[in-house]
């Protein structure tokens, strides 16, 4: 069991894939010699040579056209953003090309776009925001957000092993803050599969990326100061997202907070909470809460950005509210 960081997982899960399969190539924005932009691919390209590992011009839309060419043609690419933030350039590969071309033609599409996101370090408007609502309103993505080092590894690899092309958001606060004791080999986790971090029946915060952490720390504090045990639910994936284990968890808790780190006006947290209405409405003893950022851009300073991100008080203040409702 080594303690490995969760950028150290995300590494190791492309190494599995790269080992075990050598139609699996990665490319990007100076994933080569240099190692990408926070050394996550440091190492591969010596390992696997230059026509498995290579770097590409600053063109995220050219990157996606020529992973969907490869994937048609029996390989499973793997390309990394060097930020979230640029893959909007490529929006239209996204949603009119890879993530149509299984309806339009019956052909595998088995590319994993690697998305660096998310805020905490002062990186401003363009390279911090979270777009999981945008790539998961696409019929055809998939859409993985892991929390932990060990499904770092794990979903990267069935990322890779997917026929769809799957969106696979690392959120950069978690890259050297999480560490994980994990074994060498790599368990599979299944796409669309959630895990419990925490039991509890007084209420349950369903989440993923960073407020995983946030809602583990919150919940600890208010059961050591308050006495009230809370479930926390990390989705690990959001689209498919696992609703027997949201609906489980509903039953057992009767009270809902969601939290994600995005925008919260039309985020993903109004998808959960709007499919619990509907589907458990008769288990609820309190509305569902949403505990999101504020529609506004994200501060470069780092203060402003403190106050502006989701955090354990902003999210144990919610859950008091909905426990005292």
């Amino acid at each position: 069991m080594d303690e490995v960081t969760y950028i150290e997982g995300v590494k190791r899960g492309i190494e599995k894939s790269m080992r075990k399969h050598d139609n699996v190539v990665l490319f990007g924005q100076d994933v080569g010699a240099f190692g990408g932009a926070f050394k996550a691919t440091l190492g591969l390209q010596e390992e696997f040579g230059e026509a498995r590992v290579f770097d590409t011009p600053i063109c995220e839309s050219a990157m996606i056209g020529a992973a969907i060419g490869m994937a048609t043609q029996g390989l499973r690419p793997i390309l990394e953003f060097q930020f979230a933030d640029f893959g909007m350039t490529a929006f239209h590969q996204l949603l009119n090309n890879a993530s149509t071309m299984h309806y339009r033609t019956g052909t595998a599409v088995p590319i994993t776009v690697r998305a660096p996101c998310g805020g905490g370090f002062g990186g401003g408007p363009f390279h911090s925001e979270d777009l999981e609502a945008f790539f998961a309103h696409i019929p055809g993505l998939k859409v993985v957000y892991p929390a932990f080092p060990s499904d770092a590894a794990a979903l990267l690899y069935s990322a890779v092993m997917d026929d769809n092309p799957v969106i696979y958001l690392e959120n950069k606060y978690l890259y050297r803050h999480v560490k994980e004791r994990i074994p060498d080999e790599i368990k599979e986790v299944a796409i669309g599969s959630a895990r419990i971090c925490r039991s509890g029946s007084d209420a349950v915060v369903i989440t993923y990326g960073a407020m995983v952490h946030e809602s583990m720390v919150a919940a600890e504090r208010i059961e050591r100061e308050h006495g009230h045990e809370i479930m926390v639910v990390d989705l690990r994936t959001l689209k498919p997202y696992d609703t027997d284990t949201i609906l489980a968890a509903v039953a057992v808790t009767n009270r809902v907070l969601v939290v994600h780190e995005a925008w919260q006006t039309g985020g993903f947290g109004a998808e959960i909470a709007a499919f619990i209405a509907q589907n458990a409405f008769h288990l609820l003893d309190a509305p569902v809460r949403r505990v999101g950022a504020p529609d506004a851009p994200i501060p470069f300073a780092q203060v402003l950005e403190d106050a502006y991100r989701p955090n354990t008080d902003g999210i144990e203040a919610a859950l008091m509210d909905l426990i005292e409702y």
